[in-house]
């Protein structure tokens, strides 16, 4: 068993919320007012700069056609993994799929953006600690574990888009060291972090979701047989990949 798997299971998580309410080195700062981002410059394989290492955050969830141990870098430079993302999301969303990000690849981009920096179908809240509704108290400052949250909801916004746009509930996301003592979590569990997230996706099958997760750059999951299915990012932080039913 994997060291930081989160032991959390659906029944504790339900009796925390009633008591309340991502590493990245140089984390983006969040602003609660109203913003799209501001594509400067269409943008295609070779450019470097700020704006593509927004485009890499992006569509990372976007990493590969089928599974794979495959990540989109966040490094600002458009490389051919970058193009390849870039291609999948155009597909999927009715583009051309060239791989050059002009106003209307730009335009899809920002329409998954909601005013507070979160996506169009997950909210900040819905990744808070589930006792102090903070991004507080965990192993990173609030901001880097805001932007790791951030970064989560990009990849979460391509794993719905592969199951059909069916609804996925976060039921636990960010933990306070706290908190995550408290449900019997792992002392280094990525929830720890703001990289992880326990779904639940009504009419969908665990081991459905636990596949198409599979393509979409998350490096750790949880066996698809438990009564939620845990992705997280763990790679993001230097660890390494953990499926823990494999390749499915």
């Amino acid at each position: 068993m994997d060291p930081s798997r989160p032991f959390h299971r659906r029944t504790l998580l339900r009796g925390a919320l009633a008591a309340g309410a991502g590493a990245v080195l140089v984390p983006t700062l969040l602003s609660g007012s109203a913003r799209a981002y501001s594509w400067s410059r269409t943008l295609s394989q070779g450019a470097t700069g700020a704006d593509v290492t927004e485009l890499q955050i992006r569509v990372a969830g976007w990493a590969a056609d089928s599974p794979s141990h495959s990540l989109v870098g966040v490094d600002g430079s458009f490389g051919p993994a970058t193009a390849a993302a870039v291609r999948r999301f155009q597909t999927a969303y009715g583009l051309g799929a060239d791989a050059v990000v002009g106003p209307a690849t730009q335009a899809k981009l920002n329409a998954l953006e909601q005013a507070d920096g979160s996506t169009a179908h997950f909210d900040f809240g819905e990744f808070t600690d589930r006792v102090s509704g903070t991004f507080a108290g965990g192993k990173l400052s609030s901001a880097a574990t805001k932007e790791n949250v951030r970064r989560a909801m990009y990849r979460l916004e391509a794993l719905r888009k592969k199951l059909g746009d069916a609804p996925i509930t976060v039921n636990s996301g960010f933990r306070s060291i706290a908190h995550n003592a408290e449900v019997g979590g792992a002392s280094d569990s990525m929830h720890l972090y703001g990289t992880a997230a326990d779904l639940d996706v009504p009419g969908v099958s665990n081991r459905t979701v636990y596949q198409k997760a599979e393509t979409c750059g998350f490096s750790g999951l949880e066996t698809y047989t438990a009564d939620h299915q845990h992705v997280d990012s763990r790679a993001d932080l230097g660890r390494a990949w953990w499926w823990q039913d494999g390749t499915v």
